[in-house]
């Protein structure tokens, strides 16, 4: 049998639970607000890929947020894990980020032991006192997730002048006897009766698919200074809480703090907690779409902009050379004969933009490379790069760089799938450019509209130009917004440069571009709650080649 490889069946996911301990005081008036951010060793580059919560005031956090790593045995994952005193400061309030040390190791090795504990490298290389603890846990196959949502009746009052600001915590009780943060929730301020925001947790995180585990839950007055003051807590178990599934019963606990229990001969409890809400949410994975019939609608958009050069010139980007294939057509062959696997007909659409068209030679940025608007399918990749080629001559190269209309186009076929209640058809759109966007408020505008869709962008950047604009559309520097400050739905934008992959294989460029839609995919369709069109089939063993 082949051994197990990326994208397969047997991709092995993990949790990383973190948690620091005797991290020292911003100043003697000063608590640090730390956060941990994750990053993963690539090409000898440290690529963030991940940031915990703040937790304000506090030198002995237990983060609640999980990191989540795909782990391949034959790799060598290097991991590089900083914490951040994230605080607000001066008249203006901005935020500011105090470096406090860091911590590497391997993926591996943190498996090996379940638990590594390691003191943190101060900046200039000294060990520190603040030691991170990384628990790992390996996910099983139950991606289910569980909706819950808390409320609260008669707490204890813990603040003189005003009302308690009351939140809760839920652990689940480990195999060790260690207790896992698994969720916090937000401070209802002022308030004994709060009532919190319903939340989402995977079954394996709440109670690692054994739905008997005991979950402690706790409540806490919160308290600027990070000494929350304990109002009680409660023991329950996932089987417990199905209770309230579609409000069969009233699942409700006493809140009990021990010590006024032991103290005081009257007293009965801190409050009463209810949980309103218990839903299961079945939550399918990549593959049981793909095998339900769900179809990948693959589109290629080419650059056809003046700053290319003239294709009859061996130095311009469009130059078809007898031997040796261009940058635009690497990117398509690589990229596309993935994606066509997963399209029966295999039938594509090809569009250009930035170019002036025969036979009138207007300027057009989503005209069919085929030069049939009707019908702008391709019959295989092969016959995508056969149109490309032969379109060349026949075009005069201009500008500008819009891309806006060509994902208006797509998103306009993708909509059509808004309403079905099954997964039919995905569509990923394969942008490659040359150039800085020109229309970069309307592209915005066009991939915001578009994360509401079954639809995932790829943007190949040919060429050396400054592709820095692109991280933003990527998300690169946080959450993409357009112009009226409408954030995406989702993140459905991955951008690279060619030139990153110029001394790879055009395998590793697909697979960095694809890397990210599958999870695109499940995302879209479960946050939809849409179902597989046909019942799952057994997995096929992986062939013996």
């Amino acid at each position: 049998e082949k051994p197990a490889t990326r994208g397969g069946p047997y991709l092995t996911k993990v949790e990383l639970q973190l948690s620091c301990k005797g991290i020292p005081d911003r100043d003697s008036l000063c608590k640090p607000d730390p956060c941990l951010v994750l990053a993963m060793q690539s090409c000898g580059q440290w690529m963030e890929v991940d940031r915990t919560e703040v937790i304000p005031s506090c030198g002995n956090p237990n983060f609640s947020k999980v990191f989540t790593l795909d782990f391949y045995f034959e790799e060598r994952q290097r991991l590089r894990f900083e914490l951040l005193d994230i605080y607000s400061g001066g008249l203006n309030g901005m935020k500011h980020e105090a470096f406090l040390g860091f911590v590497e190791c391997n993926l591996g090795q943190i498996i090996s032991q379940r638990k590594l504990s390691k003191a943190l490298l101060k900046p200039g290389g000294t060990v520190g006192k603040s030691i991170i603890t990384i628990a790992a846990e390996e996910l099983t196959g139950n991606d289910d997730h569980i909706e819950l949502s808390f409320s609260a009746r008669k707490l204890d009052d813990k603040d003189f002048f005003t009302k308690s600001d009351p939140f809760l915590e839920i652990y689940r009780l480990n195999e060790d006897a260690t207790m896992q943060l698994v969720y916090r929730t937000e401070t209802v301020k002022n308030n004994l009766n709060p009532v919190w925001k319903r939340f989402k947790v995977s079954l394996n995180s709440l109670c690692a698919g054994d739905h008997e585990r005991k979950l402690q839950c706790t409540i806490w007055d919160w308290d600027s200074n990070g000494k929350h003051d304990y109002i009680g807590e409660f023991e329950t178990t996932f089987k417990e809480m199905r209770g309230a599934i579609e409000g069969r019963q009233v699942v409700q606990w006493l809140c009990i703090n021990s010590k006024y229990k032991a103290k005081k001969k009257n007293y009965k409890n801190s409050g009463i907690v209810i949980l309103n809400r218990c839903k299961v949410i079945k939550m399918h994975s990549f593959l049981d779409y793909i095998m339900g019939g769900c179809q990948i609608q693959f589109t290629v958009a080419i650059d056809f902009t003046a700053s290319n050069g003239d294709p009859r010139n061996s130095c311009s980007l469009h130059y078809i050379h007898p031997f040796q294939p261009n940058e635009y057509l690497k990117a398509l062959v690589a990229i596309g004969e993935i994606c066509q696997d997963y399209d029966s007909d295999k039938m594509f659409p090809a569009f250009g933009f930035g170019a002036q068209v025969p036979p009138d030679y207007k300027i057009s940025h989503d005209f069919a490379v085929n030069f049939n608007e009707e019908n702008p399918e391709c019959v295989g990749i092969q016959g995508v790069v056969e149109a490309y080629q032969a379109c060349l001559p026949k075009l005069q190269l201009y500008g500008p760089t819009n891309i806006a209309p060509i994902i208006q186009k797509v998103a306009c076929s993708a909509s059509q799938e808004v309403h079905t209640k099954e997964a039919m058809q995905y569509f990923i759109l394969l942008i490659l450019t040359d150039g800085v966007i020109t229309d970069m408020a309307d592209t915005r505008e066009a991939i915001v509209q578009a994360s509401h869709l079954p639809m995932s962008i790829i943007i190949v950047g040919i060429g050396n130009a400054d592709f820095s604009d692109m991280q933003m559309l990527d998300g690169g520097e946080g959450i993409l917004c357009s112009t009226r400050g409408e954030p995406v739905l989702r993140d459905i934008v991955q951008f690279v440069p060619f030139r990153n992959f110029k001394n790879a294989s055009p395998a590793a460029l697909a697979k960095s571009v694809l890397a990210e839609v599958p999870n695109q995919v499940v995302e879209y369709y479960n946050n939809k709650g849409i179902k597989p069109k046909m019942p799952n089939l057994p997995l096929c063993s992986p062939s013996s080649e």
